[in-house]
């Protein structure tokens, strides 16, 4: 049986593939495999393991003795799960293995951001470090702010225990628990997006509810791109009703925003959240577990969606 992987991985997670009498054919990037090709590749494949930039739809999904598809991530928002359920098709993720990389990763941006670091690096970089003065680069304080966070799922908790650590007041919201949306973006001086990307989550912070944060107050976004809308964040920044914002995911990945582009108030980092040895190569090791459970005709070790 063969398994397609849509980008390199870690090799543990190969192993476990190889080790199970499987075969693996791999993409090495470092650009995407383009739609089309992902169609003309998953022909014959009996499991596929994408990663977030594959955007898995009916076409992939239909194609015959395809029976798992294992994703290299949490979120499964780039695949049809209507058209996986209806196909027969079990999906998989990899929860709880990224939690304290991306946890970690959340803090280093909120911290990035309030303290303007990177603006820090790129006066010291271009010449315009000119020595000490007390009005430099004058940024938030952290004990006594409150850090809003929207979706208190496994990485929501971890950032708030983090936060805690800092003197932070951490105030969480849920679709069913917690402090009102409009009240938390009202009232929050740091406001963090761990929740799913959906339907429901599309442009959750659009023009409306940017203009309900506190003036002046940071966002930072590690969940995904298209939760915020950036145009309206780029008008946010712009008129000075936001003082930065720090985003590891993009609303059209991998093209940025130019407007945010130009913004020294705006720390921008290539979706490194679970970007450490550790949680890439449990990553790797848990989608390719699904692999071998399902194709050796045992339960899925993480189902997302049932067998039909």
């Amino acid at each position: 049986m063969r398994v397609l992987v849509t980008q390199e991985i870690d090799p543990a997670g190969l192993a476990l593939l190889r080790d199970a009498g499987l075969q693996v054919e791999q993409h090495h990037g470092p650009a995407p495999l383009s739609p089309a090709r992902l169609r003309q590749r998953i022909v014959g494949c009996s499991a596929l393991v994408p990663m977030p930039t594959d955007q898995v739809g009916v076409a992939v999904l239909a194609s015959p003795g395809l029976r798992v598809v294992a994703c290299h991530s949490v979120g499964v928002d780039h695949v049809d799960l209507d058209a996986a359920r209806s196909h027969g098709v079990l999906v998989t993720n990899t929860p709880g293995v990224l939690t304290e990389a991306t946890a970690d990763l959340t803090l280093a941006l909120l911290l990035a951001v309030a303290r303007h670091l990177c603006e820090g690096d790129h006066m010291v970089r271009t010449g315009g470090f000119h020595g000490w003065r007390p009005t430099l680069l004058r940024g938030m304080d952290l004990r006594g702010a409150r850090l809003g966070i929207v979706g208190m799922g496994r990485i929501g908790r971890a950032v708030a225990a983090r936060a805690a650590a800092f003197g932070m007041e951490v105030q969480g919201c849920t679709a069913t628990t917690g402090m009102p949306l409009d009240e938390l973006l009202a009232t929050s001086d740091i406001l963090s997006l761990h929740c799913p990307l959906s339907p429901a989550t599309h442009h959750l912070l659009d023009a409306a509810r940017l203009a309900r944060m506190k003036r002046g107050a940071l966002l930072i976004n590690t969940a995904r791109g298209p939760i915020v809308d950036e145009d309206a964040l780029a008008a946010a920044l712009e008129s000075g009703h936001l003082g930065g914002a720090g985003l590891d995911v993009h609303h059209d990945e991998p093209a940025i925003h130019p407007r945010l582009l130009r913004r020294r108030d705006v720390v921008l980092l290539p979706h490194l959240g679970s970007a450490t040895w550790t949680a890439r190569r449990a990553m790797a090791e848990t989608a390719c577990r699904n692999v071998v459970a399902v194709l050796s005709g045992q339960p899925p070790l993480d189902p997302v969606v049932p067998p039909a």
